[in-house]
């Protein structure tokens, strides 16, 4: 069979498929896009069995035909030309031929039935409870831009190696911790009418926050999986079976005592002081806060190096002295930059720390918890 394609077209959907295609994998045949064309319409699959991508392309074509094309080989040479028309001819030796006005390319093809069958939420009548939620993609993406990098690394925690989305009479809350930091975000104009958990694992937050824009997304949730469609493609995931942890049982209810301190000033100062802390395991910061003054102040034993600064603050507590891991302050402050003012709550040496912008923003609630680490005696 024969079809042509425009070759900037099809780079721009290849582009957004190829995500899901492994870089290593003990199953070549994931190494591969799924071609299907059916009534004029170019499917092309991609996945890695935890996520699926797909996306459509329209055609002229006299035949429907299904085969297994090599992923990154084919995304290569059609991004590698410039724009112009490709004709492909599927020939019935296991070759593919690909044609322009400059050349021609000759790839191998093989059967799909080895393709793994791709999972199904959308349009699936037979699935039982589904929960659906239009939410813009520039909104999902400042969500995930938020909470994403205090997911867990260790798959000890597997429940905790994703991002949860928490329906509740309240809205829609994003969550995300690794037992050292936690984000806890609040969406309240947004409701399914249901109150319902689901972990999305870090695998689909990530190439989510590489293709969203700002048009709304559509998402389907089932209780193993969920599907986010956007305008030209499909993502469908794999949930995490496993329960969340109590998140709420963590945040403190104690701490009174607040200092109300510049953004920018505090994140320059912690990023020198990082400079100082690399040898420690705990890469250790230490905070002594007075009633306008915050001393920062960081030791690298090994070097002989030290460094201290002070950043003005306003406080209304008992000094204190306080320390942390500079990478996870780093982290925080990184992710609140857009924020000209934020608040510490604190309580004492040992218990979270609660940081929180100044300035609230209409229907959303942002919280980032920090644990402190021991300051030696």
């Amino acid at each position: 069979m024969e079809f042509k394609v425009n070759s900037k077209e099809l780079e721009k959907l290849l582009s957004k498929i190829i995500p899901a295609v492994p870089s290593r994998t003990p199953m070549p045949i994931l190494e591969n896009f799924l071609f299907e064309v059916t009534d004029g319409l170019l499917t092309i699959y991609a996945t890695d069995l935890e996520i699926s991508l797909k996306s459509s392309l329209n055609i002229v074509a006299e035949e429907n035909i299904k085969i297994v094309v090599p992923a990154r080989l084919l995304h290569e040479v059609v991004k590698s030309l410039k724009e112009t028309t490709i004709h492909f001819n599927i020939l019935a030796n296991g070759k593919m031929n690909l044609s322009t006005e400059m050349g021609k390319y000759t790839l191998s093809y093989i059967e799909p039935d080895e393709f793994p069958e791709i999972p199904t939420v959308i349009g699936d009548k037979g699935a039982k409870e589904i929960n659906e939620m239009i939410i813009s993609g520039e909104e999902l993406l400042k969500a995930f831009n938020l909470t994403s990098f205090a997911m867990s690394k260790e798959e000890i925690r597997p429940a905790m190696m994703g991002t949860l989305f928490e329906f509740s009479d309240e809205g829609l809350r994003f969550v995300a911790t690794d037992g050292h930091r936690l984000v806890n975000l609040l969406e309240k104009q947004i409701s399914i009418g249901v109150e319902q958990q689901y972990v999305v694992p870090e695998r689909a937050v990530t190439v989510l926050e590489r293709i969203l824009d700002e048009k709304d997304v559509k998402i389907y949730f089932t209780k193993t999986y969920a599907a986010f469609k956007l305008s030209d493609i499909e993502l469908t995931t794999r949930l995490i079976g496993q329960k969340y942890p109590d998140y709420m049982s963590v945040i403190p209810l104690e701490n009174e005592f607040l200092m109300k301190i510049k953004t920018k000033e505090l994140h320059d100062s912690i990023r020198r002081m990082m400079l100082f802390s690399t040898s420690n395991t705990t890469r250790r910061v230490k905070f002594a806060i007075t009633k306008d003054r915050l001393d920062i102040s960081a030791e690298d034993i090994d070097l002989g190096a030290s460094g201290e600064e002070h950043v003005a603050c306003q406080y209304n507590g008992d000094d204190l002295e306080i320390g942390f891991n500079s990478t996870y302050v780093n982290d925080i402050l990184s992710h609140l930059g857009t924020e000209e003012e934020i608040t510490f709550k604190l309580h004492s040496p040992t218990k979270a720390v609660i940081i929180e912008p100044v300035e609230k923003k209409e229907n959303q609630e942002l919280m980032m918890l920090l644990m402190p680490v021991r300051l030696n005696s």
